[in-house]
């Protein structure tokens, strides 16, 4: 059998190792959405074991950290290597209209879904009109 080695072709697989690819990204995907009163980021993980995801919130930052592993052992024989492996990481800015203490995290068929309700103070409220001068303030401009 014969083969022939391209130099650029190792030169083309490591960049889309590092930065990924349109098909392929190196990053963990993101849908984020809003459904009421609570707000939800889902993140593509699949092949990952949930003991290696790691979130926490910071400050309003929030960490995903997630790790895919290669099969190990003794008999493993490696013979094509295409999925991204290592540890994946991911940042998201949470705005003060969350409310990041109660955030609740689950991770079904390979996707990690997280779930930040919306803070009191951010939901939209009533404002009570007072009428025939009950309540009434001089507004100065």
């Amino acid at each position: 059998m014969l083969m022939r080695t391209d130099p650029f072709r190792e030169i083309d697989r490591l960049a889309e190792q590092f930065f990924g690819t349109a098909a392929r990204p190196a990053t963990m995907p993101l849908d984020a959405y809003r459904d009421g009163d609570h707000f939800y980021a889902a993140f593509d993980l699949p092949g990952v074991d949930p003991d290696t995801i790691d979130c926490t919130v910071e400050r309003n930052v929030l960490t995903v950290r997630a790790e895919r592993r290669r099969p190990s052992g003794d008999g493993v024989e490696l013979v094509a290597a295409e999925r991204p492996m290592g540890t994946f990481t991911r940042r998201l800015f949470l705005g003060d209209t969350l409310d990041s203490d109660k955030l609740e995290a689950g991770y079904e068929h390979g996707v990690l879904t997280l779930r930040i309700p919306v803070a009191e103070r951010a939901k939209p409220r009533r404002v009570t009109i007072s009428a025939n001068g009950e309540g009434r303030r001089q507004i100065n401009a």
